[in-house]
């Protein structure tokens, strides 16, 4: 028997493939390369075209298609490269991948570590020869950076801040300079054990605190020196320097800095990013100023044009606040590392950990951000708050049981509650630990599999019951009353178990009658809790409304931070339009058989026996309704045969032949994380403020809103800086001001990036008669004897 022969088929064209994750890949063939995202050309370039394939690299890693180490492994690149790509792209386009000859400008030729030994050397007075003789590097390397030798006396003006270090003496813990003081003078100053040990005193550890660097201006108006240092790349942030004043516009925001610092946004934020880059305004200051901009409502970095830029950059401790340009490129250089999720995680868990008590209930809800700009995006939903359909995202938030935020998740593209609820559930469990928590959702989530899912996972539900249900007699319901969290409450509530799944999923079922008559059904899995709990827990859902509207209105949630788009994933898959097309036509198409089999069966009864006793007559005297009868239900069937080919869900990509893009999400997730903290911030110092305001449940934030807008004076000491507000617009809110500056004192913060304790008062309200000057004491103590 023959074996059998093999088919000649062409051979295929030389070509290399190198594959850059799963869903990428590098195609190389003839001096050309073609990346290829889900089986798509999205780029190509020529071999030989270096700026492309840094853009390709760039592309790839800011797009979110790929990560560093595989865009590096797939390029032949070190991971170091790519970023410096994306960096010098986010700051110049195109036109900055072109690399540069000779050395990088603002690169430092000596480490950081290095120069600031040369400081501490220079300070105690050695010579350049000393100082390279000890270091190991050349005397023209030292004289370029310091200069030449000076008397000892003029290296202690130059650095004001090391005198200390020079005397042999270590500053006193907490008594900062307002020069330059910090993690730099730390590691200036040596301690005992280090002189004992022969070590370096540069090389001894850093403390754990805020790092406090080192400025070279003794003028906190003028800040030229600082300025060319992080010109030159030898400043990765500027120190906070004040000066006295008096009638400083809006440092009653400063009244929110022991607060700020007490959510870890500072140090968890120094952990995640590190230092951005050489820069006057680098990482905490460009935290800073978006905090206070939040809190000042100055809701987008456009309107900082509208304020005096030297009198912001008092409140922060420099000469000008940034300007746009600059705080928009520090955002874009934040966004860049992708760490927004993680740093909304971690302040969450540390938010746990101080306000434990109130996440028994967590409240889980989705906004949705409508979208008006002219690029077509894909997604689509559905605006509540406007009655339509329209371009959106949506963001989850997770509020605890006071209302306060706790969590951000941005929310897949079409992604509804019942599908988002795993994911949010696995962050709620990374953040609560084993301790059972009840979540509280609303309809959009209702799912009986999902709940048997959660019980089994360890967690409670709180939701409203959807569908169709039979109503309760009235004469059922029992008034409930009772005082929870301060308030009383009074509820018409009817209590019953009831079953799903085919009865596998018991759950209990707590119904409000209202005074319209309407019947709200609640459904739970709590059975220890008394049914007005339940229903009050239910109800106070809507605080969670309240804070979406409240984040709209003053901190301008819905704001579009940027106009940067990403391409989505082009084999993601949305329901078929020409199927809902045909479903429409189903409905209507039915609509009309329905009307014409009613007049048909309405002719039918109405029929006169006695004329028309057979069917066959009835048929020819009511024939034209019989023809449109039977082209109707012709007319339902041939839709529904045409919709059986028609796929329920297709790919995006088949829907559009343009690019398939979404909104970008990193920088709007950042700015939505500052947001929720500047509001902690506020709810906090409410919480502070209740024991000494009556009415602070309905005027608290509104008093707040005043304190940070209110002028007042700055004095410095060597260790302190004391705030004193002018008097509130009424005593007894100045009065209320002033118990919440005693209680701001006894925290002992610190302001960040220096050592200065901040001390807060407010002046007395003047006290002025009706009719005459002067307080009652006085004018009593003036007649008297």
């Amino acid at each position: 028997m023959s074996t059998q022969q093999a088919l000649d088929l062409p051979s295929p064209a030389a070509s290399n493939t190198v594959v850059i994750n799963a869903r990428c890949s590098l195609r190389i063939e003839a001096g050309q390369r073609v990346i290829v995202v889900a089986g798509l050309p999205v780029h190509h370039y020529r071999a030989e075209d270096a700026v492309a394939e840094a853009y390709a690299m760039v592309f790839l890693a800011e797009s979110g298609f790929a990560l560093q180490t595989e865009v590096a492994r797939a390029f032949v690149r070190s991971v170091r490269t790519v970023r410096r790509y994306q960096g010098r792209y986010a700051q110049g386009g195109m036109a900055a991948l072109i690399g540069e000859e000779g050395w990088r400008r603002g690169r430092r030729r000596i480490s950081g570590k290095r120069l600031r030994s040369i400081e501490v050397l220079k300070s105690q007075g050695m010579s350049n020869r000393a100082i390279a003789h000890r270091l190991g590097i050349s005397e023209k390397a030292i004289r370029k950076l310091v200069g030449p030798s000076k008397p000892a006396e003029s290296a202690q003006l130059g650095f004001a801040g090391i005198t200390t270090a020079a005397a042999g003496k270590p500053p006193a813990p907490g008594a900062p300079s307002t020069r330059s003081t910090g993690d730099d003078a730390d590691r200036a100053t040596p301690s005992a054990e280090d002189r004992a040990g022969d070590r370096d005193p540069i090389t001894a550890p850093a403390g754990q605190g805020e790092p406090v660097p080192m400025s070279l201006d003794g003028d906190a108006s003028d800040r030229t020196f600082d300025r060319q240092l992080a010109y030159l790349g030898l400043l990765d942030d500027a120190a906070p320097l004040f000066r006295e004043g008096s009638s400083v516009p809006g440092v009653g925001v400063l009244f929110a800095l022991p607060c700020l610092v007490e959510s870890g946004l500072f140090r968890i934020s120094r952990k995640l990013y590190g230092d951005i880059g050489p820069a006057f305004y680098g990482l905490r200051t460009t935290l800073l100023t978006l905090l206070l901009m939040a809190l000042l409502r100055i809701k987008r970095p456009e309107h900082l044009k509208e304020r005096d830029p030297a009198a912001f950059g008092r409140l922060l401790g420099l000469d000008r606040a940034p300007e746009v340009k600059t705080l928009r490129r520090r955002l874009t250089r934040l966004a860049a590392h992708h760490c927004a999720e993680q740093l909304g995680a971690e302040l969450a868990r540390l938010r746990v950990d101080q306000r434990g008590h109130l996440m028994g209930f967590l409240y889980i809800d989705g906004h949705v951000r409508a979208y008006h700009g002219q690029r077509a995006i894909s997604s689509s939903t559905y605006v509540a708050r406007r009655h339509l359909a329209m371009p959106a995202s949506t963001d989850y938030w997770i509020n605890d049981r006071s209302g306060d935020p706790l969590l951000v998740i941005t929310g897949e593209v079409d992604a509804a509650l019942t599908k988002a609820l795993p994911r949010l559930l696995g962050e709620v469990r990374d953040l609560v630990g084993e301790r059972r928590v009840t979540i509280v959702f609303d309809r959009g989530g209702w799912s009986p599999k999902l709940f048997g899912t959660m019980i089994k996972d360890g967690f409670d539900l709180l939701t409203y019951r959807k569908g169709r249900r039979r109503r309760i007699n009235e004469r059922r319901f029992i008034r409930r009353r009772a005082e929870l969290d301060g308030c009383w409450v009074d509820y018409l509530l009817h209590d019953q178990p009831v079953g799903f799944l085919k009865g596998k999923l018991r759950l209990r079922q707590v119904t409000r009658l209202c005074d319209n008559g309407h019947q709200t059904q609640v459904i739970t899995s709590r059975w220890d809790l008394r049914d007005i709990e339940i229903a009050y827990r239910m109800f106070e859902r809507w605080g969670q409304e309240n804070f979406f509207k409240y984040m709209r209105e003053e901190f301008l949630l819905d704001a579009l931070v940027d106009y940067q788009i990403e391409p989505e994933d082009p084999t993601r898959t949305v329901p078929n339009p020409e199927r809902r097309a045909l479903d429409k036509e189903i409905s209507v198409a039915r609509a009309d058989l329905a009307r014409l089999e009613r007049e048909y069966g309405a002719a039918a009864a109405d029929n006169a026996e006695h004329r028309r006793p057979t069917m066959r007559g009835f048929k020819v005297a009511h024939g034209r309704l019989g023809k449109q009868l039977r082209t109707a239900r012709a007319r339902v069937a041939q839709i529904f045969e045409q919709r059986r080919d028609v796929p329920k869900r297709i790919e995006i990509r088949d829907l559009n032949e343009r690019a398939v893009v979404k909104l970008a999400t990193e920088r709007k997730h950042l700015t939505d994380l500052i947001k929720m903290v500047a509001y902690q911030a506020e709810s906090d110092l409410v919480a502070l403020l209740r024991p000494h305001y009556a009415r602070v449940d309905q005027e608290g934030r509104t008093l707040l809103h005043e304190l940070f807008v209110t002028a007042g004076d700055i004095r410095v000491s060597d260790s302190e800086l004391h705030i004193t507000l002018a008097p509130l617009s009424s005593p007894h809110r100045t009065h209320a001001a002033q118990a919440l500056c005693e209680m701001l004192d006894q925290t002992a913060t610190i302001f960040p990036g220096s050592r200065l304790r901040i001390r807060f008062a407010v002046r007395s309200p003047p006290r002025i008669g009706l009719a005459f000057p002067g307080s009652p004491v006085e004018r009593s103590t003036a007649s008297g004897p």
